[in-house]
């Protein structure tokens, strides 16, 4: 395992790359500096590249929130840090109506320097009230993914798409698309990162975690299941210590559909 230290001069060496205004491979960096260049620069896409990721902060029993629903401190600290620098590296956050319901989130990159993303929610049946806190006016663009015909605040930019039991994540990941929005974050809940998964639609998952045992309440990632050990994804992970939790950087080796992206380039590669 490899501690990722991100410092100050790191981050901004990080931001300088994903604007174009600075590469990767050079400079001088401590060991630790170096894993978080590793790990935040397998992240970076260039401009107008798509690519889908999605992160997840569980317990060491595979918890995200207890039996009553509180989901606020699974992740420590360098946990919640890692998720905003994530949300910093991306062109949009996506989370579904459960998560946004749940937990009212603000998804901005409050915790650390970095432009916030736009927000994306995806929400079939027109559940979220307009006086949530994500559709609130910051200069950020707003989105909301719902078949219903429902009115949303000023602002709030409105994608009209069909389901059968859930909204397909390819046209989601199309539509926006063609809203200028390639590089995507899936942030929650398990339910929405599992459909991703399930569709090959992620380029790469983190899987934070943090040493707590919650005991019971709402598991994590719960796919399909199979039938033998042959049949598991087992994707190509690298594992980082961030202090307070333990990051699992998982290549899940995304299927580029012709008709999400016809002329896809690989994700960005890993420092040596």
């Amino acid at each position: 395992m490899q501690s990722a230290e991100v410092t100050p001069k790191v981050w901004e060496h990080i931001l300088a790359a994903r604007a174009g205004r600075a590469c990767l491979c050079c400079g001088e960096w401590a060991t630790g500096e170096r894993a978080a260049m590793a790990l935040y620069g397998s992240m970076l896409a260039a401009p107008g590249t798509p690519q889908v990721v999605a992160q997840i902060g569980q317990s060491l029993d595979g918890r995200v929130a207890t039996v009553t629903g509180d989901a606020a401190d699974v992740s420590g600290p360098d946990g919640l840090a890692h998720l905003h620098r994530m949300r910093a590296l991306v062109d949009a956050v996506i989370v579904g109506v459960k998560t946004a319901l749940h937990d009212d989130p603000r998804l901005t990159v409050r915790l650390v320097p970095g432009q916030n993303p736009a927000r994306v929610v995806i929400d079939p049946s027109g559940r979220l009230p307009n006086d949530a806190r994500l559709f609130a006016e910051d200069g950020t663009r707003r989105i909301v993914i719902q078949e219903v015909d429902k009115p949303r605040p000023e602002g709030v930019e409105i994608i009209r798409l069909p389901r059968k039991d859930w909204i397909s994540p390819p046209a989601i990941v199309s539509a926006l698309r063609k809203l200028g929005l390639h590089h995507l974050m899936v942030e929650g809940g398990a339910i929405t990162i599992a459909r991703f998964i399930e569709a090959d639609m992620l380029a790469r998952l983190h899987v934070a975690v943090a040493p707590l045992l919650i005991g019971a309440g709402p598991q994590g990632l719960t796919t399909r299941p199979v039938a033998r050990l042959a049949q598991a994804r087992r994707p190509e992970t690298q594992v980082y210590g961030l202090g307070s939790d333990v990051l699992f950087d998982c290549v899940m080796g995304a299927r580029v559909a012709a008709e999400v992206w016809p002329h896809a380039r690989q994700p960005a590669a890993r420092l040596g």
